[in-house]
């Protein structure tokens, strides 16, 4: 017969088994972010307040359409990853379920509505 402890089970798992890798993912997204925001900040700055066509023309450049396109996939799985973080510690049940599902689908409803937009005025 095998008698494992309950920390003997635990020890090296972490809370849920993947904490560990979460953060990291959290923690890598974020000094990503750090980067590219200020920078996007700028280009969007620029443009801000420009006529149609010098918006046009700033994001069909090829620097300014990727750090647009990083913003948003890395910023919309930045936002789905804590949003799913924080539904887990508050809700259980289906309501846990349906809300992680609308949570994640919306984050990737507005990276992929982004990137369409960002193509339609990049192409």
């Amino acid at each position: 017969m095998r008698y494992l402890t309950a920390r003997k089970r635990a020890e090296g798992r972490g809370s849920a088994g993947s904490g560990t890798e979460h953060h990291w993912a959290m923690t890598v997204s974020s000094v990503g972010l750090a980067f590219l925001l200020p920078t996007w900040l700028y280009i969007f700055g620029s443009a801000l307040g420009s006529s149609r066509e010098v918006v046009l023309d700033t994001f069909a450049r090829p620097f300014p359409a990727i750090v647009t396109a990083l913003i948003l996939v890395v910023g919309m799985r930045h936002f789905a990853m804590g949003v799913a973080m924080t539904i887990e510690d508050y809700s259980k049940g289906t309501t846990r379920k349906m809300l992680l599902i609308g949570a994640t689908s919306l984050a990737w409803v507005i990276a992929a509505t982004g990137l369409f937009a960002l193509a339609r005025i990049a192409l």
